[in-house]
């Protein structure tokens, strides 16, 4: 027999077996005995149950915290337009005169010019534009053009946004406020969820479920628009195709399609950077499209689509009549006076109150202005009349900055997390900080109807019975499985189905099946972090669900790394978070750590971060990724800001200022936006002094004038007068130091 030599190539060795006789002796000899390769079965199952369940667990805490901070930051725009309101409806004698900045973001007078064929009528298109030209009526090609230009990254010339917008409008103020559907005429519909701007999605959905058409007819359920780079290119593509088949597609209208929340989440400013000339009509004429958008759709008497849910007091043939062009914005509060409210004191008598009380409330919350904004979100009962108030849901709906209780007004700290509780009977009225209670009065019929808005687009559904106020959104209400069943029956309806949050898979039933919220926004928060989905309603209605994800990167990507990925980016945006209130945490710190060791237990470091930042998460297990533990198991609490520092430093500025300029960043830059009229990026130094006389008055933050003085001189770098305040918040924002070393390195290589 000829030798066989055989290598196996293995952790590094080889072995070289000189017959095949000695080669089968010796696989007999090493093959392992049945109980042997159970035992072995067991021990990688169970690795790999652990290592799942770890992987979970972090895809879980990376989704809580995305979401909680998401929310967070509508609570802070929620907290400031109330402000807006309320200073606009009480207080125009703070500075004299009507409060003209604030005037013009709430009360906006729209240029008449808007309403007729002159808007756009009168604006060049020139030879050398290469995007699509529209005709009105719009035809197949039209869309078609349309489709191919942004697809290429084209640009729609602002003369066919705005007729396009004129022509929207004109065939909204005929559609009512519920729209009525019926499967008769078609084999299926599609419903589509939050978009955001992101075009990929609209796309790929077209893609996969064909064009809008007799035989495709959408339901697209608001938000279509803020967060996302690409707003303007899906709303003018949704408008299109409304214009061409006003039977086969149908637009609900979002909490996002609101020119206030508009002013946050991006697509002012997306607006104006592609539209600089035109860009101030076309937001103009946005206001109005938004407002006439209808609030729901409703399938075969059975199905009813809303934006974001329902509450106790959500009555559809109430909703059916309402003029829904008043409510322009969500945000803006109906007009309540301090006489309706029986409120004696004087704003100097309420300032008196809030320095008496400046000791109490530093010992309660550190005074920190989230946990400040999430406790100004408290919206009383608003139940139509004194007998429902002893119903256990009778708190219900709109909790969004309520009439009765304006967002500057907080008595105690209302809680983040939905399950802490909170009194429902008295209107808590503290004015910047300052507490007291007074009776809550029953709202009128216009705020009734604003209500009826609100909790269409604000509301989420729990798993608790009842209906209360959305104290962690900071708008609308939770509502839950027994006012679901409630509404139902009323209307003779089997299925509610809403958008308004992401879900992980795309799409989540509760309460028995009967709720459904669907979100078409892939990729949120993070590259991989969820899947987008729409849903499709037959004749049976039925749904069923399309799962998708837009990713030039992630089918690349294992499940952990996909994880990490998410992970590092949620970590990065908390790390900011804690950043942004560093003394109020630190005071926290060393309440604990009295010996100043500079340490504390995990248990006091996850009760101060949980007390100062407001937010439902799972501290302790977050721990080692915000701070360093001591070999003796407690934290190095100053190991939270080390791995970040400030954009630019500027001497003038003192730390507490720089860090309640880092914390407020966005607020602020609202307010500039509100002073910058024409949108140019400059204001004026006595519009800066103006901006900051209103910021300190939103936030009870004292910030002396030549404190003012000095930081409008450190940042008017020609000295000519204007303030260019993009990069003035450009100074104010969280660098994480990682980044730099990185960005060095890499520079030290080339």
């Amino acid at each position: 027999m000829r030798p066989v030599v055989l290598v196996i190539m293995g952790c590094g060795a080889s072995v070289a077996i000189e017959t095949q006789s000695a080669r089968v002796e010796t696989d007999e000899a090493k093959t392992p005995s049945p109980a042997l390769t159970m035992k072995a079965a067991v021990l990688i199952q169970r690795w790999y149950r652990r290592y799942m369940a770890r992987l979970e667990m972090r895809r879980r805490y990376t989704w809580n915290i995305f979401q909680s901070i998401e929310y967070a930051g509508e609570q802070d725009q929620l907290q400031l337009s109330g402000f807006f309101s309320f200073m606009l409806d009480n207080f125009t004698q703070l500075n004299g005169d009507r409060p003209d900045l604030i005037s013009q973001l709430l009360e906006p007078v729209v240029d008449p010019r808007l309403d007729r064929e002159a808007c756009y009528d009168s604006i060049h298109v020139p030879e050398s534009y290469i995007g699509p030209r529209l005709s009105f009526p719009l035809s197949v090609s039209d869309t078609n053009a349309l489709l191919s230009a942004f697809k290429d990254q084209r640009t729609l010339h602002a003369r066919y946004v705005l007729q396009l917008l004129y022509e929207t409008k004109k065939l909204l103020k005929q559609m009512p406020n519920v729209v009525q559907l019926s499967t008769s005429y078609t084999t299926e519909i599609t419903i589509c969820g939050d978009l955001h701007g992101q075009l990929d999605d609209l796309l790929l959905i077209f893609y996969k479920n064909g064009l809008p058409s007799a035989e495709t007819p959408y339901v697209f359920n608001g938000d279509f628009v803020d967060r996302g780079k690409k707003s303007i290119e899906v709303v003018t593509l949704l408008f299109a195709y409304l214009l061409l088949y006003p039977d086969y597609m149908h637009l609900n209208r979002g909490n996002h399609e609101d020119h206030i929340m508009n002013l946050r989440y991006g697509f002012t400013k997306e607006v104006m950077q592609k539209y600089k000339a035109n860009g101030c009509q076309i937001l103009q004429i946005f206001q109005d499209v938004f407002s006439l958008l209808p609030v729901a759709t409703v399938i075969d008497g059975k199905v009813l689509i809303v934006h974001g849910g329902i509450s106790d007091q959500t009555d559809l043939d109430f909703l059916s009549v309402l003029d829904r062009h008043k409510v322009k914005s969500a945000l803006r509060l109906p007009r309540r006076c301090l006489e309706q409210l029986h409120i004696g004191q004087s704003l100097k008598q309420m300032k008196r109150m809030r320095a008496t009380d400046t000791s109490r409330s530093h010992a309660k919350n550190q005074r920190t202005p989230n946990l400040r904004r999430s406790s100004r979100m408290n919206r009383q009962g608003r139940s139509a009349s004194p007998s429902s108030s002893s119903s256990s849901s009778s708190s219900s709906s709109s909790s969004l900055c309520s009439p009765q209780t304006p967002s500057c007004f907080s008595p105690n700290p209302f809680p983040s997390s939905p399950n802490m509780p909170y009194d429902i009977n008295i209107l808590q009225v503290p004015f910047l900080d300052s507490a007291m209670s007074i009776p809550s009065p029953l709202p009128p019929q216009n705020e009734q109807e604003w209500k009826q808005i609100v909790d269409i687009l604000w509301s989420d559904p729990k798993t608790q019975e009842g209906c209360r106020p959305n104290t962690f959104r900071g708008g609308g209400c939770y509502f839950g499985p027994d006012v679901t069943r409630r509404l139902l029956l009323q209307h003779g309806l089997q299925l509610i189905i809403r958008s308004h949050e992401c879900k992980q898979e795309g799409y989540e039933l509760c309460h028995g099946g009967q709720v459904i919220t669907i979100f078409s926004a892939s990729n949120y928060y993070e590259e991989g972090s969820n899947r987008g989905a729409y849903i499709k309603l037959g004749r049976d209605l039925t749904p069923r669900f399309y799962q998708y994800q837009v990713s030039r990167s992630t089918r690349k990507l294992t499940l952990t790394q996909r994880v990490r990925v998410a992970e590092s980016s949620a970590l990065r945006a908390l790390k900011e978070k804690v950043f942004a209130h560093r003394s109020d945490l630190i005071s926290g710190f060393q309440k604990y750590d009295q010996n100043n060791t500079g340490s504390v237990t995990v248990s006091e470091w996850a009760q101060v971060l949980a007390s100062v930042l407001r937010l439902d998460l799972p501290w302790r297990t977050l721990c080692p990724h915000l701070a360093h533990l001591a070999p003796d198991g407690n934290v190095d609490y100053r190991s939270c800001f080390e791995d970040m520092g400030p954009g630019i430093q500027l001497p003038q500025v003192t730390p507490n200022l720089a860090e309640t300029l880092f914390r407020y960043r966005t607020d602020i830059e609202i307010i500039f936006n509100i002073i910058d009229k024409d949108h140019s990026g400059l204001i004026s130094i006595e519009e800066f002094r103006h901006t900051w006389r209103l910021f300190s008055a939103h936030l009870g933050v004292d910030i002396t004038n030549g404190a003012i003085d000095d930081l409008a001189r450190s940042i008017d770098f020609n000295k000519d007068g204007s303030i260019d305040f993009t990069e003035f918040l450009e100074a104010f924002r969280v660098v994480h130091k990682l980044d730099n070393k990185d960005q060095q390195l890499k520079i030290d290589r080339a």
